[in-house]
């Protein structure tokens, strides 16, 4: 696997090391100063996201020296994806993972989560390490205000409900959360459910209140939010292949200095392999253990799906968009 391609692992490190100060206050003993950032996603302590970003604090600390914290916040508790976002542009929070939703500031990303888009994870690994990936970046960093650090690959979105779920006919009336992707609006909608945003914190309660039917999401976020206390099936749709970055905000990345940037970099890489480690480890056994808890996983009409989604997606997507969108339908 290629190493990301944003991330440059740079031989001087270790004369950095020997640069950079050891001392907690805001100014190390060679003049470096030191900075806390608070990492805020929505996954549970148990998650591969929060492993690696764990992974990437203990690396990170290493190779600074201890001039760079980062403080982790699982589980929604700096508040939803969007909140953190904007939290970061406020300077409250420092650093995010997020995907699709960044498509809310740059229009690009739409493109990182497109219903049935991308054929396999090899197929979004050759992307976002490519040029379409880079383009995706730089509008994020431009207009986001965010840079990107690593990614994580995700296994497929797939539909989970009470009921089971095997063509667009058995949609009708099915209430559904998605996240705040208006494209997954669109594409939900044109396949005969009722969807609706809500953070990935209301979707348990939801539930259970039959506020909504059901969701959409990765294996891994469907065990992170226990929804299998609440829904009996997941349907594998595989509607969506994608990516989600690791970020921190630009105002952030530039406070900090070149020899901390290089160390982070350089802890990024490192993290990036373990998370993509981790991941071909964990996915199948997240199956299993969903298994053991009693969902069901039902093999769908994905052609059927695809039929419905694809003409809401391409009328949704602007020119700009499509065209990086027939890009990707091409990328080998």
């Amino acid at each position: 696997m290629k190493k990301f391609r944003w991330v440059s692992v740079l031989a001087a490190s270790a004369l950095f090391l020997g640069a950079c100060g050891s001392d907690s206050s805001s100014q190390g003993e060679e003049g470096v100063e030191s900075v806390t950032w608070k990492l805020g996603h929505l996954a549970d302590e148990n998650h591969i996201w929060h492993k690696t970003a764990e992974e990437f604090a203990s690396l990170v600390e290493e190779k600074t020296d201890g001039s760079i914290t980062i403080n982790i916040y699982p589980s929604n508790s700096l508040g939803g994806e969007t909140d953190t976002i904007n939290a970061i542009s406020a300077g409250t929070a420092d650093m995010v993972i997020s995907g699709e939703t960044l498509q809310n500031w740059a229009p690009k990303a739409a493109l990182m989560a497109t219903p049935y888009a991308f054929r396999d994870l090899e197929h979004v690994q050759a992307v976002v390490e490519g040029e379409i990936g880079q383009e995706i970046s730089d509008e994020i960093n431009e207009k986001a205000g965010l840079t990107p650090l690593y990614y994580h690959t995700r296994a497929p979105r797939n539909l989970t409900s009470t009921e089971k779920i095997e063509t667009p006919a058995d949609l009708a009336g099915f209430s559904m959360r998605v996240p705040n992707v208006p494209l997954f609006l669109s594409a939900w909608e044109a396949a005969g459910a009722k969807p609706q945003v809500m953070d990935f914190n209301e979707v348990f309660t939801g539930i259970q209140q039959g506020v909504i039917n059901g969701q959409e999401n990765p294996v891994d976020l469907i065990q992170s939010g226990a929804l299998y206390e609440v829904q009996n099936f997941v349907n594998r749709t595989e509607h969506v292949y994608s990516w989600i970055y690791v970020l921190v905000g630009n105002a952030q990345w530039e406070a900090i200095s070149d020899e901390q940037r290089a160390a982070v970099e350089e802890a990024a890489a490192e993290a990036q392999a373990f998370g993509e480690a981790l991941y071909t480890e964990e996915i199948s056994k997240i199956e299993a253990a969903l298994e053991e808890e009693g969902m069901e996983f039902v093999d769908v009409d994905q052609d059927a799906f695809r039929d419905a989604m694809v003409p809401a997606v391409e009328s949704f997507l602007s020119e700009e968009q499509l065209d990086l969108y027939n890009r990707i339908l091409e990328t080998e």
